[in-house]
C-alpha cells in the first residue's frame, strides 16, 4: 500500500476505533463514579458468539490472521526498545481478539509503527484491515452498540 493510502488507512482505523470505545462506553453499566472507560472484557462476553458462529469468510479470515500473526506488544529490554512476542494466554477468543485489536491500536498510537515512516508497512495494514472488518461484524451483530453507532453518528 502507498503511503499516503496507509495513512487514511490509519485515520479511519483511529476514527473507528475512538467510536467504537464511545459507543461502549455509552451502552455499558458503569462501573464506579471518575473513570469513563470501555469495559472490552464485558463486550467480549456479550460477543463471544458471533466469534464461535459467524461464517462470514472475511470475518473468518480476520481472526485467522490475528492468531496466525498477533501484534506483538513493544516493551523495554536491556535499556532499548524491544517487542515481546510472548503469546496470550486468554483462551476466550473474543476477548483474546479484542487484547489484539487494542495492542494495534496502542502500537500505532504510542510510537511503535511509525515514526514518520512505517515500518512494516504491509504488517500494519493488514492489521488495521482486519481489524476494522471484526469491529464492523460484532458492533453490527450487538443491539446496543448497533443503535449507539448509527444514533450518534458523526
Amino acid at each position: 500500500m502507498e503511503k499516503s493510502n496507509l495513512d487514511s488507512l490509519c485515520f479511519k482505523f483511529f476514527r473507528e476505533f475512538s467510536r467504537y470505545e464511545y459507543c461502549l462506553k455509552v451502552t455499558q453499566p458503569k462501573l464506579q463514579d471518575g473513570k469513563a472507560m470501555a469495559n472490552w472484557d464485558l463486550y467480549a462476553k456479550d460477543v463471544e458468539q458471533v466469534f464461535t458462529s459467524c461464517k462470514d469468510p472475511d470475518f473468518v479470515a480476520a481472526i485467522d490472521y490475528f492468531i496466525k500473526h498477533p501484534p506483538r506488544k513493544q516493551v523495554v529490554k536491556d535499556g532499548a526498545l524491544d517487542w515481546d512476542a510472548t503469546p496470550l494466554k486468554e483462551q476466550r477468543i473474543a476477548l483474546k481478539i479484542f487484547v489484539l485489536i487494542r495492542r494495534v491500536r496502542n502500537n500505532l498510537f504510542h510510537g511503535g509503527k511509525f515514526n514518520g515512516k512505517w515500518f512494516e508497512p504491509e504488517r500494519s495494514e493488514a492489521l488495521m484491515l482486519h481489524a476494522l472488518i471484526i469491529l464492523k461484524i460484532c458492533g453490527q451483530s450487538h443491539p446496543d452498540v448497533s443503535k449507539a453507532y448509527v444514533d450518534k453518528a458523526l
